[in-house]
């Protein structure tokens, strides 16, 4: 026999002589079944390991100086495409009036002939070329207002456009443009009604600031008349065809931010196994309203949760916690690709939303059982989105449930428990098994 090791009597796993093992049928029964859920256990810890779920945390929203992207795709099915206007406007003191960069307005059939777009390319009431065939020495008259700073010859309102938008720097109403000879050399009013009857889409995306503010859809060009955010509505008042415009709308979409893709949304419902989609994110989505008066304002008032989305290996390179100058780098990018990192992060928005509408004509609310309701007269009509920010801010971070060592431990703890628990089973099969033989010879 060879000589003992100094370890021998260390060791835990004492060994059996192979003369004095007895094997039976059943232990290798049990030793069958006992490597089936050997494999089935190790399988399933391999399968958790691997497994990446989402785990949610609150936090302060201590970004500053950021941007916002909102998103929308709204139909107004019984007000043309000349006589709507975006403004946007903050607690900041900041104004956007008459957005159009990001912008597209796509006309729309009349209702009675189903509704359908017409070629974008019939938009421009104006025309862009009607202007370049005048006398180059050509001024155009202003008729007491004053040139706008973004006009073609300086001083001067050559255009159709630019006499309106002279006239709303001085808060004129303009009307159709009649007596107006460059209205009339450019046919404006005979364009504008022949769309008389039509519908427009508004779709696209713009920048605001990241605080209290609102945007609004109304009709006619804005302008500011001291304190008072004002818009000229006698086109929109003025149907001579008796077929008033109304602010029917159907919001098709509308998000704060990127829209969150569909593998990040299948996760998010994974963890209560509920189902979760983009509705969750933007609840006024496919949101309708109907109205046959045309002095009639919808609002809606939003309120905006910050939401991050931070994939697994995330290492917190691109600024997805909204720093200063992320935010200044990213205003500098296109509409449409603001919040989205390029290790996978995202930056987005969900927000909840509750509605309010009433005719500017006031009344009450009788007809739908609130008689001590009493609304306010005045205002202008349209559809009013008030944003607020909330302080707070949501982080979707993508985890394994496990780690290796945990894995590791778990495959030990599965293989040893699986073998102990099976050497009872066949010591229980066998010490049985023995005793009933031996009764059988008595």
């Amino acid at each position: 026999m060879p000589a003992k090791s100094r370890f021998t009597r260390l060791d835990a796993f004492t060994k059996t002589v192979e003369d004095a093992r007895i094997r039976t049928t059943s232990g290798g029964i049990v030793t069958i079944a006992s490597l089936l859920i050997v494999f089935y256990l190790v399988w399933g810890e391999w399968s958790d390991y691997r497994r990446v779920t989402v785990h949610p945390e609150l936090i302060v929203d201590k970004g500053r100086g950021e941007r916002m992207e909102i998103h929308l795709n709204v139909s107004f099915p019984r007000i043309p495409c000349e006589l709507l206007t975006l403004d946007v406007m903050d607690v900041s003191g900041e104004q956007q009036t008459g957005v159009k960069d990001g912008l597209s307005k796509v006309q729309l059939a009349p209702v009675s002939q189903g509704g359908l777009p017409i070629s974008v390319s019939s938009l421009n009431l104006h025309g862009e070329e009607s202007a370049s065939h005048l006398d180059p020495d050509y001024c155009g008259n202003c008729y007491g207002a004053i040139a706008p700073p973004t006009a073609i010859k300086t001083g001067c309102c050559n255009t159709c456009e630019e006499v309106r938008e002279a006239y709303a720097s001085v808060s004129w109403a303009f009307g159709r443009g009649e007596n107006v000879e460059q209205c009339e050399r450019e046919h404006y009013s005979e364009k504008l009604d022949a769309q008389r009857g039509q519908g427009c889409r508004i779709e696209g995306g713009f920048r605001v600031n990241k605080v209290i503010g609102n945007f609004h859809i109304a009709p006619g060009r804005s302008f500011s008349n001291g304190a008072m955010h004002v818009h000229d509505l006698n086109n929109y008042l003025d149907t001579p065809d008796g077929n008033p415009h109304t602010f029917t709308h159907h919001i098709h979409h509308l998000r704060f931010g990127p829209q969150v893709p569909e593998s990040v949304t299948q996760r998010l419902g994974a963890k209560n196994a509920m189902p979760w989609t983009n509705h969750h994110l933007n609840p006024l989505d496919q949101t309708e309203q109907l109205t046959d008066d045309p002095a009639f304002n919808y609002m809606y008032f939003v309120k905006v949760v910050s939401t991050s989305y931070l994939p697994l290996g995330w290492q917190g390179k691109n600024g997805a916690f909204g720093g200063q100058d992320d935010a200044l780098l990213n205003d500098l990018l296109p509409v449409g690709s603001h919040g989205r990192g390029e290790d996978g992060s995202l930056e987005t928005h969900q927000y909840s939303v509750t509605s309010h509408k009433r005719s500017l004509s006031g009344g009450s609310d009788s007809q739908e059982g609130h008689k001590e309701r009493l609304h306010a007269k005045g205002g202008i009509p349209g559809v009013f989105f008030s944003y607020d920010i909330s302080p707070m801010k949501v982080i979707n971070r993508e985890e394994r449930t496990k780690t290796f060592a945990g894995f590791l431990t778990g495959v030990c703890a599965v293989i040893g428990g699986t073998l102990t628990v099976a050497a009872a089973i066949d010591r229980g099969v066998y010490e049985g098994a023995t005793r009933i033989k031996k009764l059988h010879q008595r």
